[in-house]
């Protein structure tokens, strides 16, 4: 049995619509209607209004009475706050799984970022990225912590795809390797602020700085 079959199906609708929000394929402003939603995917309405719940909190969606649910906007200042609630909890969850951390675990998180210097559109990119974070990260063992910070990476992603997708270009990402070489050497502390700095860029598309200025 494949595991979307296995998951309950709330959340597959509200990964799916996060994935189509996330790539563009619904835009900002539109209104998701529940009769619709629920046809789509053969459900009732209420794993639909819960996987609206979901989409809430991850910042994809918003509503208001009479008004229904809408795909969300974002502003920079959105972005801004996203990369710095990141940097935050991502050091905290890093300090924690660093004891935990193994060869084999680190390993795996440098064959992640090979896949993801070898991306061809951002798309990969990003799915590899994430597993890269994922991987040093998990080993924490803080749930909670973990599905704080995989919200945030939903809305990342979110804005990576807005700033990357017109013109794609693969990054090659020397923040990852100097992480894993940090973590190899025992410098956690050095990991954590390279992890910082790191998030708080991973925002910045191409013509991001451009577009800000154009919307003061």
């Amino acid at each position: 049995m494949s595991n979307a079959k296995q998951e309950p199906l709330a959340i597959r609708i509200s990964r799916e619509l996060a994935e189509r929000i996330i790539s563009g394929q619904i835009e900002a402003g539109v209104r998701l209607r529940q009769d619709h939603i629920a046809e789509e995917f053969g459900a009732s309405h209420v794993p639909v209004r819960e996987a609206f719940r979901r989409l809430e909190t991850q910042g994809l969606v918003e509503s208001a009475p009479r008004l229904g649910v809408r795909v969300s906007g974002f502003s920079f200042d959105e972005v801004r706050e996203v990369a710095e609630m990141r940097a935050a909890l991502e050091v905290l969850a890093l300090r924690h799984a660093a004891p935990h951390l193994t060869k084999a675990i680190l390993n795996k998180a440098e064959r992640a970022n090979h896949a993801s210097d070898q991306a061809r559109d951002v798309d990969a990119w990003e799915k590899a990225n994430r597993h890269f974070h994922r991987l040093i990260l998990e080993p924490c063992e803080m749930p909670r912590l973990l599905r704080a910070i995989e919200d945030l990476h939903t809305a990342s992603a979110r804005f990576l795809f807005s700033g990357w997708r017109a013109e794609w270009e693969t990054p090659t990402d020397r923040d990852h390797r100097a992480i894993l070489t940090a973590l190899r050497a025992g410098d956690v502390a050095g990991a954590t602020v390279i992890l910082a700095r790191h998030v708080q860029t991973i925002n910045h598309g191409p013509n991001w700085q451009e577009r800000k200025r154009a919307a003061r």
